[in-house]
């Protein structure tokens, strides 16, 4: 379902590399393109051409009213008062997903989650090159969705926040799965509920939904053509037979667990939630198992960073949140003691779920940040430090053979690093200096 642009005028709000792709799709079907940041210096400015204007600073009122078509920034609220009044007037405000739904003629297998939803996509997107499929792969990871239209695909996959699913309404997923819902972003969310509403919108006029069975908030009653997936109860699922794992759809066995580079309980089920979203999808069983047993996990996810002195130092600096930090926690098993680091803006979670957790005798919180005294509250072996730095300085003399050093903040990193890459990266060098 393409559609016209021609002459209308569009406000883009926002730049860095989701507002630049706009810029260039609308330039392309010949829009009227004004472009809005409400930053002083804007990342991307420079490689915006000087003839389109940009206003910058804060968001332009009159411009937003005269515009056909507002195109806005995942980072903004709808709920924002101006984009209110906009829309109030008349003007459509949709998101880049939104533009790109319209264009896309391939099917999309959309992912979203509070956790594990980078992982599921780029197993997913593994799956279906390795049978021999031209794949897609971005919206919340790596590439602008929009970006992905300037080749030639058989199939897209899309990691969608649920930012991104607020201003999308043309998605027809052939599947789409919602992973978990957990607490996270309650500082642009009335409650969990609307956080949950946002995301189930993936759901609409999708082929095939994926649920997880053990997580009823990823379910809805509108949902007709389900899928499940879990440990037990569930069409995809997790066979234990004389101590061995095997991952299952129904009666078929896809996978011993020890064929797969990915380990943990969590990484199962994220696998489980791929081989159902890429069967749902039509993708042949041979590429989903050479895919499992060749994708080795992602970058700053549960990431091995350094070993020394029989001490492990783990990054898992994508935990932006309490629920993955639970997962990374749940079943984790460390020979001797835990270290654990936590701490950053935790974007008004609350962060009770950890306390039962990390109040174990081998385990010891080294807090930081923003809302490190919270975190620090909630175990009688924390320590409160300014910055994760300290925090590292700080733990190197405890260390002992079988110990494990786990980066897995509970938080997101913006209040000490440009971004969690970053924050995984500064936790990196200082391992290695050990």
């Amino acid at each position: 379902m393409q559609t016209s642009y021609q002459n209308k005028k569009v406000c883009v709000i926002g730049l860095g590399k989701t507002g630049l792709s706009c810029v260039d799709f609308l330039l392309a079907k010949q829009a009227d393109v004004r472009v809005i940041d409400t930053r002083q210096q804007p990342t991307g400015a420079e490689q915006l051409s000087q003839h389109i204007p940009l206003h910058t600073g804060s968001l332009n009122k009159q411009w937003l009213l005269e515009s056909d078509l507002i195109v806005i920034s995942p980072g903004l609220a709808i709920k924002t008062p101006e984009i209110q009044t906009a829309l109030a007037a008349g003007v459509e405000v949709v998101g880049d997903i939104e533009l790109f739904c319209r264009e896309a003629d391939k099917p999309i297998i959309a992912i979203t989650g509070s956790n594990g939803k980078s992982t599921v996509t780029t197993l997913v997107a593994e799956m279906a090159k390795a049978a021999g499929l031209k794949v897609g792969m971005g919206g919340n990871i790596g590439i602008p969705a929009l970006s992905l239209l300037n080749q030639v695909h058989d199939i897209y996959v899309l990691e969608l926040s649920s930012f991104q699913l607020e201003t999308t309404y043309s998605l027809q997923a052939i599947s789409a799965t919602v992973l978990n819902v957990t607490e996270d972003h309650m500082n642009r969310y009335v409650d969990l509920e609307d956080y949950r509403q946002a995301k189930l919108k993936i759901y609409h006029n999708a082929k095939t939904v994926v649920v997880n069975i053990e997580d009823p908030l990823t379910s809805t009653e509108s949902v007709k053509s389900a899928v499940s997936f879990g440990e037990k109860n569930a069409d995809y699922w997790l066979k234990t037979e004389n101590g061995q794992q095997y991952l299952m759809a129904k009666e078929q066995m896809i996978l011993p667990c020890d064929e797969m580079k990915l380990v943990g309980r969590h990484n199962y089920m994220n696998a489980l939630a791929a081989i159902a979203l890429a069967q749902a999808a039509g993708i042949n069983l041979e590429g989903i198992r050479t895919a499992l047993r060749h994708f080795a996990g992602l970058a700053h996810r549960f990431q091995l960073a350094h070993v020394a002195h029989g001490v492990r130092w783990v990054n898992d600096s994508k935990a932006t949140n309490v629920g993955s930090t639970v997962a990374a926690l749940t079943g984790l098993h460390v020979e001797g003691n835990l270290h654990l680091l936590l701490g950053g803006d935790g974007k008004g979670a609350d962060f009770s779920e950890l306390a039962h957790l990390i109040n174990q005798p081998h385990i010891y919180c080294y807090c930081f940040g923003q809302d490190g005294a919270k975190l620090a509250n909630l175990s009688t072996q924390s320590q409160l430090f300014d910055n994760m730095e300290q925090a590292i300085m700080q733990l190197r003399s405890r260390l002992k053979a079988g110990d494990m050093v786990l980066l897995s903040p509970a938080c997101a990193s913006l209040d000490q690093f440009p971004s969690f890459e970053k924050r995984g990266e500064a936790f990196t060098r200082l391992a290695q200096l050990s």
